[in-house]
């Protein structure tokens, strides 16, 4: 953990308390950088499984099940 100084939006930390109950600045503050780091971690999960499925052959696959089923394969 690490000490560090920062200006901070007081109507933002203050709407993030709210939904905290109970919730330390402190406490808000580390969840959000949590909650932004995990967001963008999965959008970046989503974009490579994008980028992968951009190669699949979902229509050949059908062809070969269909040709399987038939006892072609």
């Amino acid at each position: 953990m690490s000490v560090t100084t920062i200006d901070l939006d007081d109507d933002a930390l203050a709407k993030a308390l709210r939904f905290s109950v109970g919730a330390t600045k402190k406490e808000v503050v580390n969840t959000a950088l949590r909650e932004y780091a995990e967001r963008h971690e999965r959008a970046a999960r989503r974009a490579r499984h994008f980028q992968a499925a951009q190669e699949w052959d979902y229509e050949g696959r059908q062809q070969l099940q269909e040709a399987e089923k038939r006892g072609e394969g």
